[in-house]
This record gives C-alpha cells, structure tokens and sequence, in this order.
C-alpha cells in the first residue's frame, strides 16, 4: 500500500517504512507525527482524493532535524562594479514512515527503541588481547639505471 502525502507544497509517494526529508515541521525527535494532507491512497482499489481523502493519514516517526546544503545567490551586473552574494540553508526534517492510515485511524506503531552504544572495555579490564599484525617487510628501492648511450655516431 502507497500513499501521495503534500507537506510543505511539495508532494511525496511513500510507503511504509520510507525514509524522506521534507521541510521543517513540528515534532520532536523520537515521537510520532500524522500527515493530513493525503491526496491518493494507493494498493488493490486506489482511491483519489478531491483535494484530499477524507479520514486519511499517514504516520510517521521523526528521526532528525537538521539543515540542507548551503544555496548561494549570486547576482552581478557586469561593467558596474556592482555583485552581491547571498546564502542560505533549508530547515529540514527527516521522518521514517510507520504506517498508513484509513477511515480517522490512530496510529498503532510507536517509535523504534534506540540502539544502545556497546562501550569499549577500558585498559584495566580483562579483555580478549587483540593480535598484534606484522608489518610486511619494506622494499629495497630500485636501483636507477643509467641512461643508454648512443652507439652509433653520425658522420
């Protein structure tokens, strides 16, 4: 099942499961949002929406906000001695889709646990003595060879 969700004035296809950046929303991050905006339910039987589908939405996890590559605008009018440099970066959020949803469902799946860090075991500690590798033995450099002198003289 797919469905076509509108955030942000820009339209996405997705799926269970997607990972997408879209533009900043509210939310923070590890807990679940619903989009509203759906515009077409997709699978067996797809069903359109005018301009939406009524009592759909699509659940979805928040896994970061961060910002966007760095845009330059850079305007110059020639002979004038005239340029202005401008730049900006785009507020994003990063979202997992968990599930979709039909007919004012709630959401079911929450966010995934984190993954705990394995801290490494400290110098005092009994460790498995990891095995020490042995260098390869260095090349001797090659000898240069001296450039070949002409045999033949021209006459």
């Amino acid at each position: 099942m797919f469905a076509v969700i509108k955030t942000g004035g820009r339209q996405y296809r997705v799926v269970p499961n997607d990972v997408l950046e879209i533009g900043k929303i509210a939310g923070d991050v590890g807990t679940i949002v619903q989009l509203g905006e759906v515009l077409v339910l997709g699978g067996d039987t797809p069903v359109l929406g005018t301009p939406t589908v009524a009592g759909a939405s699509v659940a979805a996890e928040v896994l970061q906000h961060k910002r966007g590559d760095k845009v330059i605008a850079f305007k110059k009018r020639r002979r004038k001695n005239s340029r202005r440099k401008r730049g900006y970066r785009d507020e994003l959020t990063v979202l997992r889709i968990t599930e979709i949803l039909a007919d004012n469902a709630k959401p079911t799946v929450g966010p995934r646990p984190k993954k705990e860090k394995v801290a490494a075991p400290a110098d005092g500690e009994d460790a498995a003595p990891k095995a020490a590798k042995k260098k390869a033995p260095a090349k001797a450099p090659a000898a240069k060879k001296a450039p070949a002198k002409k045999a033949a003289a021209k006459a």
